[in-house]
């Protein structure tokens, strides 16, 4: 269905703003306020921008940047942060890749 990576979320601490993908809306409120939480909150920790998305294989990937002169964006704890977001939330993650296999790639079908 989608050629390139889907963008679920994002949140920068640049502009100070947040960006979840309208086509997920299906997604439970709850669902939707915890990926909120969790990217502004790296964000104010860490810095840069933070985009939560899905590859060809319907696997969620954090990626990161900041701009070239952000002397504070915290390369080290932005590795740090990550992995511990990937083993706290954990079972959250799982759950959003089985949703975008099935309802986006057609897994289970």
């Amino acid at each position: 269905m989608y050629e390139e990576n889907v963008v679920l979320c994002a949140a920068s601490a640049y502009n100070e703003k947040y960006y979840f993908n309208e086509d997920f809306d299906a997604l439970p409120k709850n669902v939707q306020d915890e990926l909120k939480i969790l990217c502004v909150l790296y964000t104010q920790d860490v810095g840069g921008i933070l985009t939560l998305e899905f590859d060809g294989g319907g696997n969620l990937q954090f990626r990161t940047e900041a701009q070239p002169d952000d002397f504070f964006y915290d390369e080290i704890g932005s590795v740090l942060k990550i992995r511990e977001l990937q083993r706290t939330k954990a079972e959250l993650l799982e759950s959003l890749e089985t949703y975008y296999r099935v309802f986006f790639m057609g897994d289970g079908q």
